[in-house]
């Protein structure tokens, strides 16, 4: 009855393996864009990170062509659903393409952070960089949006993937834009070992 009594407690006191949830908000650059969903970085990325000894369930809300205003829109309804201990926000590349106003992309930023935190959970943000299609003046105030963000709201700024990536063009779908799955597995072991002091 004892061995009973102390194996109960032990269930009840030990966290199971996967125990926490990281949620994932972004736009094709984490959907998997014209690829199976399981080989996009965020599928990979719960290995990697047990491989540092963090375990976490992964899960992918994010959605090809998303804005910050989408994934706005979108955020309440995900923390209700899946309770995250964490969520990563890997958005802006589409509000940067077609040129929105960088206050917006600050404020929606800013509102999902906060969001984030009513509900509990850790935010993390990752520093989005876009072409110069709006010229050098757009370019630089789009990407200094995100350190602001962070600096303002005490969040931490994860360094944008595609930096490494695009640097090898057999990475790289023939848009320039979107990694191919060759990238998948080497984009999530970087997120992971970005994260790694911060979960």
């Amino acid at each position: 009855m004892l061995r009973l009594l102390s194996l109960v407690l032990l269930f009840l006191f030990v966290n199971p393996a996967y125990s926490k949830t990281l949620l994932i908000l972004g736009d094709s650059l984490s959907a998997g864009y014209q690829m199976p969903i399981d080989q996009a970085w965020p599928s990979l990325l719960t290995q990697d990170l047990d491989q540092n000894g963090q375990k976490l369930s992964v899960v992918n809300a994010s959605i090809s062509g998303d804005t910050t205003g989408n994934g706005l829109a979108r955020l309440p309804s995900l923390l209700e659903q899946h309770q995250p201990e964490y969520v990563l926000i890997e958005l802006g590349a589409n509000d940067g393409l077609r040129g929105f106003p960088t206050n917006i992309v600050q404020n929606n930023l800013s509102e999902m952070i906060n969001l984030v935190r009513s509900s509990d959970a850790t935010p993390l943000l990752m520093q989005i960089h876009i072409l110069p299609n709006y010229g050098k003046r757009y370019t630089e105030a789009f990407s200094a949006v995100y350190p602001q963000v962070s600096e303002q709201l005490n969040v931490p700024l994860l360094p944008f993937f595609l930096e490494g990536v695009i640097i090898r063009p057999e990475w790289m779908m023939s848009d320039g834009l979107h990694p191919k799955p060759e990238a998948q597995p080497w984009i999530s072991n970087f997120v992971a070992n970005a994260l790694i002091n911060h979960l």
